[in-house]
């Protein structure tokens, strides 16, 4: 492996620990901010995964990034979101 993928690798473990360590932001509200959230990283993961050769399941891909089952996190992390987040995101979409 080298030096740039060691680095890479490193950084995306930071993410991942950065978003673990911050449960109380969800994923609407990173994708109101960031055009992204934790399921996209999902899809990401798994998509590279298959590129690469591996086969990766969603459901495998997001315990890797929520570090439990997807329903484990959503039961004990995720909040409905508010009609002010939906209208957020709606406006967000509507602007792309």
């Amino acid at each position: 492996m080298s030096q740039q993928t060691e680095i890479e690798a490193a950084v995306f473990r930071r993410l991942l620990k950065h978003l673990d360590d911050n449960k109380d932001v969800q994923n609407i509200d990173l994708m109101i901010t960031a055009d992204f959230c934790r399921n996209c990283l999902s899809k990401w993961y798994m998509s590279e995964a298959e590129e690469r050769g591996e086969t990766l399941d969603y459901d495998a891909a997001r315990e890797k990034v929520y570090g439990m089952p997807y329903s484990q996190w959503k039961d004990n992390h995720q909040t409905k979101a508010t009609p002010e987040q939906m209208a957020a995101f709606n406006a967000r979409r509507e602007n792309k």
